[in-house]
């Protein structure tokens, strides 16, 4: 870990505040160049010291050598927090381009998902499994390159194993098994990418509520996903198929992200859109920057 932060960083903005942890701007004062802080006070009610370097532990596992993942440079700390120095990714994440986007075309999802599902698998190999995937998770680098950010739910897990447990991540996102207090696997994180696509394609969640209990209880019901026309006008099978089979509420019949990868509609659909680097920099406002984490 690095001697003083203030000592080598110079404290800018603030770009956001999650449950874990507040995230800045910060500069290096020796090279003058810009990153993302992640301060987790140690002073906060939920700070726990086994979780805080469980993150950085699964965080540098994760960005090791992987194009797919936000990376973490450096690690302080002092008597009142530990700092995380994390890449700083200009323009809106993911969550912003679709409220300013509204619903995407199919080649246009599909280039973003097979991008999102290259990461997760990629975590997946490495035995992670992310348990908060959203959109507000899913940033661009300065090559528009997608990155998987925020590590804080993430845990290891053992490959063919139900050995997962824990009531994690955001409840619109998560399976139903996680909100079930179920055993489960790494293929939660398929169904978090599963309601990731159906919000790109039809700008609505599949399921709803106007409170957390309300949405928990959707996803737990039961019902089979459906595409209102209102939403979904003209969605081609294809998309449809892979929805539902990412929305599988048996995990075993659930694809995993390999099998995401080799579905045709995926493999099809994305070799007609390529996403330009400038495409993630324009937001509402003509600005704004992605935080390396939002919680």
């Amino acid at each position: 870990m690095g001697e003083s932060f203030d000592l080598d960083y110079r404290l800018g903005e603030r770009l956001g505040r999650g449950q874990f942890g507040t995230v800045y701007k910060c500069v290096s004062v020796s090279t003058g160049e810009d990153f993302a802080v992640k301060i987790i006070d140690k002073f906060s009610g939920c700070f726990d010291r086994r979780f805080v370097y469980s993150e950085i532990k699964i965080t540098l596992l994760a960005s090791s050598k992987n194009q797919r993942s936000v990376q973490i440079h450096q690690v302080y700390e002092d008597i009142t927090a530990v700092y995380l120095i994390l890449d700083l990714c200009p323009g809106p994440d993911l969550f912003d381009r679709i409220a300013s986007h509204g619903s995407f075309y199919e080649n246009e999802a599909a280039a973003i998902i097979s991008e999102l599902v290259e990461a997760i698998a990629e975590c997946h190999r490495r035995g992670i499994a992310h348990r908060d995937i959203k959109p507000e998770n899913i940033l661009f680098g300065s090559n528009g390159r997608l990155l998987l950010a925020d590590f804080g739910c993430a845990t290891l897990f053992e490959k063919g194993e139900r050995s997962l447990k824990g009531k994690v991540g955001t409840a619109a996102y998560a399976a139903p098994e996680v909100l079930a207090g179920q055993n489960y696997d790494e293929k939660v994180d398929v169904w978090s990418a599963g309601v990731v696509l159906y919000l790109l394609l039809g700008w609505t969640l599949p399921f709803n509520g106007e409170s957390v209990e309300e949405i928990e209880a959707a996803v737990k019901k039961g019902d089979p996903v459906c595409f209102p026309k209102e939403f979904f006008p003209g969605l081609s099978p294809g998309a449809e198929d892979l929805i539902e089979q990412m929305l599988a509420r048996d995990p075993t019949k659930r694809l995993s992200a390999e099998q995401v990868l080799r579905h045709p509609w995926i493999t099809e659909m994305s070799k007609t859109w390529m996403l330009p680097t400038s495409y993630w920099y324009q937001s509402q406002d003509g600005g704004g920057q992605q935080t390396a984490s939002h919680q």
